[in-house]
């Protein structure tokens, strides 16, 4: 038996499918989904990382997409003839809930702490401990199917990161950590807050001049 391989999925293919995979839990008298209901749902402000702000066009070619690779299914029928959506992961990979809750929180979170899936777990699957989840991410992470990766760990990072590998597997440099040491996000901030304020010090005074000239 051949064994089987995650698909490849770009950024709004990953987005999709982690929102249908949300929303069948979260809200299921609202599943399946319209597209409509589906792109409000990527472009949600909360629990998601990072903020899109897709349109339904963007939303219906990754939902296209995710129906050849047999990731999502189309459903029609009942009062209503409006088309609405569904995932299929659970049905192509053999797949539990409590394993759907992780790979769902990575698709919309990006890489999470056992922790951090800990506690933003609670609408999707309740672990009754860290322990619990630990051992979810150690299934997935099995080398014989993987469907997460353990990240390097960063100096003075105490817990390990998982991110899944729905989007290929990634080459790991000390440069291309998904986010940066906040010591350094706020130096850089820094940086480009010192830059502003400069620049329009320096407009000021050019403005100043134009005026002093034209008055004079």
């Amino acid at each position: 038996m051949e064994t089987q391989k995650l698909p490849v999925l770009d950024a709004v293919e990953q987005r999709v499918l982690g929102a249908l995979m949300e929303k069948s839990r979260t809200t299921p008298d609202y599943y399946p989904m319209t597209l409509n209901g589906l792109t409000a749902a990527c472009n949600q402000k909360t629990s998601r990382y990072p903020v899109v702000q897709y349109d339904e066009g963007t939303a219906a070619l990754a939902i296209d997409s995710l129906k050849k690779k047999g990731l999502v299914s189309t459903v029609v029928g009942g009062t209503s003839r409006v088309v609405k959506y569904k995932h299929n992961f659970a049905i192509v990979y053999p797949v539990i809930p409590a394993e759907i809750a992780v790979i769902c929180l990575l698709l919309l979170r990006g890489p999470q702490t056992p922790g951090e899936i800990n506690t933003n777990s609670g609408r999707l699957y309740n672990f009754e401990s860290i322990d619990e989840v630990q051992a979810v991410l150690e299934k997935l992470a099995d080398p014989e199917m993987p469907y997460i990766i353990q990240l390097p760990r960063r100096p003075g990072q105490k817990e390990v990161r998982y991110m899944h590998l729905l989007g290929g597997t990634p080459e790991f440099t000390e440069e291309n950590f998904i986010d940066e040491p906040a010591g350094k996000s706020v130096s850089d901030l820094e940086n480009r807050l010192t830059k502003v304020e400069t620049e329009l010090a320096e407009l000021k005074e050019d403005f100043d001049k134009l005026m002093k000239e034209l008055m004079g």
